[in-house]
């Protein structure tokens, strides 16, 4: 993987995300400051969200925006091969099955977002 798929990219893009996660703005209107959680889209918790029950589209959800999921390897059998998986195959499977809540490699992570959803 190269370019936006690099695990550098992708790194710096979870920094990114993190960092927008927490950052406020005062809105004048509102007469305080508001965060992500004040504007955005929580479809499974649209009362009291949090930054992370916002629904963000970003290739991180798939590890659930967590740096630790990003960074997990595990050995793996198959048949007589032997190998390691690590977050190019949790990628390439949820990038084929989504909706899956555990991917069928030896990482056993979900596609699932932070938030809950696809």
């Amino acid at each position: 993987f190269s370019g936006v798929l690099a695990e550098d990219v992708l790194r710096a893009l979870l920094e990114l995300q993190q960092r927008l996660a927490v950052a406020e703005a005062w809105a004048p209107g509102a007469g305080r400051n508001v965060t992500l959680a004040d504007v955005c889209y929580a479809p499974l918790n649209p009362s009291q969200p949090s930054a992370g029950d916002c629904a963000v589209s970003s290739v991180t959800q798939y590890f659930q925006n967590n740096g630790t999921h990003l960074a997990l390897t595990a050995p793996q059998e198959d048949g007589d091969l032997k190998g390691t998986v690590d977050w190019h195959d949790h990628l390439i499977y949820c990038v084929n099955s989504p909706l899956s809540f555990k991917d069928i490699t030896a990482l056993e992570l979900s596609c699932m977002a932070e938030y809950g959803g696809p």
